[in-house]
């Protein structure tokens, strides 16, 4: 349908705009801070007491960020546990945004000037004021990726969100290296006179991208729409915190994939914090420094829309080694050949292809099945807390080495490339250039040998999910009990009733038919209740409450959508006799798949008694079924 259609791309474009101010926010909050606190901060200190100040924020941040790693997963069971009418993550999403703008804000005041009147007080203040920063910025982003299994559930399809929102992402964090030197450099003219990065500029830029990341979340809220499908309603709706990480420890692909995560954002991170340096101090061209984020967002208008085409051909552990090979080669380049503007230009392309980054979060966001099939829990904003709980970590440890570097190399206050030594040079390139190459290495030889959750895995994973839950979990109420429903055939064939022969190992109660005819008819008067974005399924409630699957096809998944037209909206009211679906027998015939219609009822236990009428041949429309409900 045009206007579904219309609507998943709206949906799309809503998702990955929240990425744009979210990564930016991000990008101020784990790079420039640090740059702001180094340079600007403590300017009017002596730069005995700015030097030991530095330590001292630096030290404080990079604590509080290791400490709240384990508050993460805590916040995602929040998330989880979150029931409003506009679903769990929309509320989350903004009042996060919101709050961690308002702070940020506040903190490149220098606490309304505090931190010139009394250091101490500062301190107190700012610990207090950025742990509040970080956990309203991690309830939004937590949220934030959360949302992508309720907006999907097919991994394909969640590839798409994930691309573009790191495709959006790239331009908020990269777009920050073009105009970050602009901005604080204007505005501080304006109030100084001076042509240099002051604080005032720093509060501009601050203040800019915080209202950035607020209008950007509430164009998520207002343009996306939370799915509901058998799998996620059938899940435990709550969690305790105990759940929380048993959940966790028990799931082994996500411990494999978040190692090799950490592994490659730390080395990102890290680079990506240190290239101000880079270009003002070992360079010494402060001024060719937006050349950096240029580029990345030039290779990210490509690399991100391209790995959804590319997955389709490539599978995704063979992109990530890609990723991670660009990686370490512009390294060696960073290292051995930076004096060559053209091959730094190629260095900085090839660090910036981030396949890494999509592969690993499409892989944890698929381990939710993968769990819930293994464990019987599933925790979708939990799940992908670890994400960000990685993404603070390592951003915690990027501040410290930073800072560090910043301090060993001599790169504070009024300092030029022209103070540098060798010495100082050697440090920079020790911390900044090796560490990471060593890092990069890692998290391709983790991802290679242990990660196993492939895109095939996973398809298989949902299929059984949804066989194991035919016996009925979910938990729409009968509204009449003891009214009587007649179900209508939703197309003509043959009808069998379940198990048979054709399908001994599926237990569900309801019946099959092998079809004459290509198109579904809705069997009575009532909702789509879930939908799967490969199509061949879906999930139907009357308006009594009687809720069956049709199932088109026996492995259809592998098809991913090919071969059927639907003729439904998620949620849409239809009447008996409503065309809602047709497919192509060719295209399951050239596929070696099965065409039976299989129709089970997920809650057996609501009806009373049931009469069928099988091995027989029925057209559509025709009763095939006569049902009695009972209560819950």
């Amino acid at each position: 349908m045009q206007k579904t259609h219309a609507h998943s791309w709206i949906s799309k474009f809503a998702f990955a705009m929240g990425n744009l101010g979210h990564a930016a926010f991000y990008g101020v909050l784990s790079n420039y801070f640090i740059v702001f606190v180094t340079a600007g901060l403590f300017s009017k200190l002596s730069s005995k007491i700015a030097g030991q100040l530095i330590g001292l924020v630096t030290s404080l941040i990079v604590i509080i960020r290791v400490f709240e790693i384990f508050i993460d997963p805590l916040l995602g069971n929040i998330v989880d546990n979150t029931k409003t009418r506009w679903g769990k993550f929309k509320p989350w999403i903004l009042l996060g945004n919101v709050v961690s703008a308002i702070i940020m804000i506040i903190l490149f005041t220098g606490i309304f000037g505090l931190v010139n009147v009394n250091w101490i007080a500062f301190a107190i203040l700012f610990v207090i004021l950025f742990v509040l920063l970080d956990v309203f910025y991690s309830f939004s982003d937590v949220s934030y990726w959360g949302m992508v299994p309720a907006l999907s559930e097919d991994s394909k399809e969640r590839g798409i969100y994930t691309s573009l929102g790191s495709f959006s992402g790239a331009i908020g964090w990269n777009g920050l290296t073009i105009i970050v030197v602009p901005i604080v450099t204007y505005f501080t003219f304006i109030k100084t006179g001076k042509h240099t990065q002051g604080a005032f500029g720093w509060l501009v830029f601050a203040g800019i991208i915080s209202l950035l990341a607020v209008i950007c979340a509430v164009i998520v809220v207002k343009g996306t729409n939370e799915k509901d499908n058998l799998i996620r309603s059938a899940a435990k709706q709550k969690t305790t915190f105990k759940d929380v990480f048993l959940g966790l420890a028990k799931n082994d692909q996500i411990l494999w994939a978040s190692l090799a995560y950490f592994m490659y954002s730390l080395a990102n991170v890290v680079t990506n914090g240190v290239f101000y340096y880079f270009f003002k101090f070992i360079l010494g061209k402060p001024q060719y420094f937006s050349i950096a984020g240029l580029i990345a967002i030039l290779v990210g208008f490509f690399t991100a829309p391209i790995y959804p085409i590319l997955n389709k051909f490539i599978p995704r552990k063979w992109l990530f080694c890609f990723g991670q090979c660009c990686m370490i080669s512009s390294y060696f380049i960073f290292i051995f050949a930076r004096e060559n503007i053209f091959l730094l230009i190629l260095g900085l392309i090839l660090f910036n292809i981030t396949f890494a980054q999509l592969v690993t979060v499409l892989t944890l966001t698929d381990a939710i099945e993968y769990g819930q099939l293994k464990t019987g829990e599933r925790n979708e904003a939990v799940v992908l807390a670890v994400r960000p709980m990685i993404d603070k970590l390592t951003g915690a440890f990027a501040n410290g080495l930073v800072g560090y570097i910043a301090l060993a190399a001599g790169m504070t206050g009024s300092a030029t490339a022209a103070n540098m030594t060798a010495k100082d040079i050697k440090v920079f390139e020790s911390l900044a250039f090796y560490i990471p190459l060593v890092l990069a290495v890692l998290a391709l030889v983790i991802f290679l040998t242990k990660v196993k959750l492939s895109e095939k895995k996973h398809a298989t994973i949902v299929e059984e999910l949804k066989d194991k839950l035919a016996a009925g979990k979910t938990a729409v109420a009968i509204t009449d009990p003891g009214k009587k429903i007649t179900l209508l055939a939703p197309v003509s064939g043959f009808v069998k009733a379940l198990p048979n022969e054709q399908l001994p190992d599926f237990k569900a109660t309801g019946f099959t038919i092998k079809p004459t005819e290509n198109k579904i008819y809705a069997p009575f008067d009532g909702q789509v209740h879930f939908t799967f974005s490969t199509k061949h399924v879906l999930g139907l409630v009357a308006n009594d409450g009687l809720e069956v699957v049709i199932h088109v096809g026996i492995d259809t998944v592998k098809l991913r959508g090919n071969g059927f037209i639907t003729h439904y909206a998620d949620g849409q009211h239809f009447k008996a006799g409503q065309l809602l679906l047709e497919f192509d027998p060719e295209v399951l015939k050239q596929a070696g798949l099965s065409d039976s219609v299989i129709v089970f009822f997920t809650q057996p236990r609501n009806i009373a008694n049931l009469k069928l009428n099988v091995d027989q041949q029925l057209k559509h429309g025709e009763v095939v079924a006569n049902v009695t409900l009972k209560s819950n």
